[in-house]
C-alpha cells in the first residue's frame, strides 16, 4: 500500500508559503492507519527500547496504537502548561514560530531508553527538543519514527548528524 496516497496536500497553511501535509485523511481510512501502524511496529524492531514516546499532539495518534500492541509504557510530551505534576521543559523554534513542550518528572527514568514517535518531520526542531527533555530526565533516546518527512528540510539529517537513529515511512517534498 502507497501510504503516500493518503496524505491531503494544503498549501498555504497554517501561513502562506507552508505545504502542510495533513495526516487526517490517512487516519480516518482503517486500511491505511492499520497499515502505517504495522509499519511502525515493524520499524520499531530496528531500536533497542522499554518505553515510547510521542510529541504532541498527532504523535499521540500513532504513539498509542504502537504502545499497546508492542505492550510498552507512553510518555506524553505536550505542550506547555497541560501537564499538572513536577516537570521537565524545552523551548525551542518551528519553521513558523517558537514553543515549548514538557514532559512530567517521574515518566522517564536513568535507565530508561526511549522510542519517540511523530507524524512529521521538517526542520527537526520539535523532535530535537523531544530528544534534549529524554536526555534532561537522564533517559536515553532509541531512536526516531516518523509517519512523514520533509526530507528538503533536512530535519533527519540534523538528527542523523547528533548521533540520532532515524526511521521514517513517507517522504515528501517540504514546499
Amino acid at each position: 500500500m502507497d501510504l503516500k496516497e493518503y496524505i491531503r496536500s494544503i498549501p498555504d497553511y497554517p501561513k502562506k508559503g507552508i505545504l502542510f501535509r495533513d495526516i487526517t485523511t490517512l487516519i480516518k481510512n482503517e486500511k491505511a492507519f492499520t497499515e502505517t501502524i504495522n509499519q511502525i511496529v515493524e520499524r520499531s524492531k530496528n531500536f533497542k527500547f522499554n518505553k515510547i514516546a510521542a510529541i504532541e499532539s498527532r504523535g499521540f495518534v500513532f504513539a498509542s496504537a504502537v504502545s499497546y500492541l508492542l505492550k510498552k509504557p507512553f510518555i506524553l510530551l505536550r505542550k506547555k502548561n497541560k501537564l499538572p505534576a513536577e516537570r521537565y521543559s524545552v523551548d525551542f523554534e518551528l519553521e513558523y514560530g517558537t514553543a515549548t513542550i514538557e514532559m512530567h518528572k517521574d515518566s522517564i527514568y536513568k535507565e530508561d531508553s526511549v522510542l519517540i514517535i511523530d507524524d512529521l518531520i521538517a526542520t527537526g526542531g520539535t523532535a530535537d527538543a523531544a530528544a534534549k527533555i529524554i536526555e534532561m530526565s537522564k533517559g536515553k533516546v532509541a531512536g526516531f519514527i516518523f509517519v512523514i518527512n520533509l526530507f528538503d528540510l533536512g530535519g533527519c539529517d540534523n538528527l542523523i548528524k547528533k548521533n540520532y537513529k532515524v526511521e521514517n515511512l513517507i517522504n515528501f517534498p517540504g514546499h
